[in-house]
């Protein structure tokens, strides 16, 4: 019996990468009627994170830095810290690119990573002090609630990376596992504390969506969980969170982008990058999202709008516009607009920020656009420049192929 079809690679991903959620990480203050640790709220908090949300990560950082020494057993200010090194790395290694796992997969995508061990040792110190911070006020308290929620979101910090960088898939679930245990224990001592329902209510909502054959085998190990519950831990996340509101929200949007929900994830990537429009990633993502939906005539506008934003200085910090053009040479050739799109894949190519491996999608998109042209010399000429940039590499095989066989779209 196969257990574990096609369309569960993504749920049971999810259980490591969604359970901390990296790609567009932001924050707002609610109300006082919710229950969070008091250094959630303090106004250096807020302007830190305010940093971290429009991608300013050294700002951010260094405002957490100052936070970590003016509270320096406080395992919740260490966890900040970890928060926004993490994101400036995976940022850093083209991590957040949502094209990357939609295009390729993330379990079975060979995205070249190189890992800096510097930064590793760094994110897994931080991790750890904030884990025995944690761990020393739980001595004393065990049911230390701030301490719980501290102890989790660490974990699941250093699960992503494992996950992402590492693809240490197995630690990264142990961990992640740990994160869920310690956030569910937070609501069962005080349900008030909605920011914990972020990680439990992805738990939910991915063991829910597994195949019924592998639900019902990790069912005999106790483990069960359900799309609606998960849906509404994070509604709940969404709209009372101190500090996990926007991440539930952006959780929220890919999963219905799963579902094919596209409407509602657009609204969704829409609010953010109103709210946030300074943030280059919710802005992209609404783009992308319109592209996904089969809406491409607006997400060409929306593309250009963000390239056009991200080319005035200062407007956005860590703008990479390669992305912006990879995504709008995708929605002209839907549109069957293909010089242009032949541009836009090129002028992505073209800049500075791009890694090589989206310079090689870029080239290989481009030539398969030529060959749609039925021009395939031109064609022939961008797959060479592909094996010239990394012939033995996903792209490199695929270019290999179009030259002897031009690509016809199939």
């Amino acid at each position: 019996m196969r257990l574990l079809s096609p369309r569960s690679g993504p749920a049971l991903l999810a259980a490591i990468f969604l359970l901390f959620l990296p790609a567009f990480a932001g924050r707002s203050a609610r109300a006082e009627t919710v229950d969070t640790d008091p250094l959630n709220r303090q106004p250096e908090v807020q302007e830190a994170f305010r940093h971290f949300y429009n991608l300013d990560y050294d700002g951010a950082i260094a405002r957490f830095e100052r936070i970590q020494r003016e509270h320096p057993d406080d395992p919740l200010a260490t966890a900040y810290l970890l928060d926004a090194t993490l994101f400036r790395e995976l940022n850093r290694l083209d991590l957040l690119d949502t094209t990357f796992y939609a295009n390729d997969g993330f379990l079975t995508g060979k995205h070249t990573v190189v890992e800096d061990p510097k930064v590793r040792d760094r994110i897994k110190a931080l991790s750890d002090q904030a884990v025995n911070q944690a761990n020393a006020q739980l001595k004393t308290n065990p049911n230390d609630v701030n301490a719980l929620f501290a102890r989790g979101w660490a974990r699941s910090l250093e699960a992503a990376y494992m996950a992402m960088v590492e693809r240490a898939f197995g630690s990264g679930l142990h961990l992640a596992l740990g994160a869920r245990s310690d956030h569910m224990k937070v609501l069962q001592l005080d349900p008030r504390y909605e920011d914990a329902k972020l990680v439990v209510g992805v738990y939910q909502y991915v063991v829910g969506a597994l195949p019924f054959a592998f639900k019902l085998l990790i069912g005999f190990a106790g483990i069960h969980g359900s799309k609606t519950e998960g849906m509404a831990l994070l509604e709940d996340a969404a709209a009372h969170g101190v500090i996990t509101q926007v991440e539930a929200k952006t959780t929220m949007m890919l999963f219905l982008r799963r579902e094919a929900k596209y409407p509602a994830a657009v609204a969704l990537a829409h609010s953010l990058a109103e709210e946030y429009p300074r943030d280059f990633l919710f802005c992209l993502e609404e783009a992308n999202l319109e592209k996904d939906a089969g809406d491409g005539l607006k997400a060409i506008t929306t593309y250009r709008k963000v390239i056009g934003q991200a080319q005035r200085p200062g407007y956005f910090d860590n703008a990479h516009k390669e992305l912006a053009y990879f995504g709008l040479g995708d929605s002209l050739r839907g549109q069957r607009m293909y010089m242009d799109a032949v541009e836009a894949y090129r002028s992505a190519a073209a800049e500075p920020s791009t890694s090589p491996e989206l310079k090689r999608r870029c080239l290989l998109e481009a030539g398969k656009t030529y060959d749609l042209m039925m021009d395939h010399p031109r064609a022939v000429q961008q797959y060479e420049a592909v094996l010239n940039a990394g012939s033995d590499t996903v792209q490199g095989d695929q270019a290999k192929k179009y030259i002897h066989t031009a690509y016809t779209g199939r």
